[in-house]
C-alpha cells in the first residue's frame, strides 16, 4: 500500500491517541479491563477531570467504547488491535530502551 499524504495524516493523528503520557496510562490501565474514570482517576492518582477530558478524546478517536449501567459508566478498549499494539510497544522498547533514553530529538 502506497501512503498517500491524507493516509499519513490520518495514521499520525491515530497515534496521538498513545503519544500523551496520561492517555497512554489510561489505555495501559484498562489493558487488563473495564473500569470508571473514577477508578482510572484513582489508580493513576490524576483529578478526574483530567481523566475526564483524555477518556472523551480517547472516545471520539474511536480507541475506546463506554457503556452505561444504571448511573456508572465503564470505559474499555474498543479494539483488540491495541492490545496488542500496547503488549507489542513494550517488547519493541526493551529493544531500544537505551537509545530512546538517551534520545534528545524526542524530548
Amino acid at each position: 500500500m502506497i501512503a498517500t499524504p491524507e493516509h499519513l495524516k490520518l495514521k499520525a493523528k491515530f497515534f496521538k491517541g498513545f503519544a500523551d503520557p496520561t492517555r497512554l496510562a489510561i489505555l495501559e490501565y484498562l489493558n487488563d479491563g473495564e473500569s470508571q474514570s473514577s477508578e482510572i482517576a484513582e489508580g493513576l492518582s490524576q483529578s478526574k477531570s483530567n481523566i475526564s477530558n483524555h477518556l472523551s478524546c480517547l472516545l471520539d478517536c474511536g480507541l475506546l467504547r463506554n457503556r452505561r449501567d444504571g448511573r456508572k459508566i465503564y470505559y474499555s478498549i474498543r479494539i483488540d488491535k491495541v492490545r496488542e499494539m500496547l503488549d507489542d510497544s513494550d517488547k519493541a522498547l526493551r529493544q531500544v530502551y537505551d537509545e530512546i533514553a538517551e534520545c534528545i530529538r524526542y524530548g
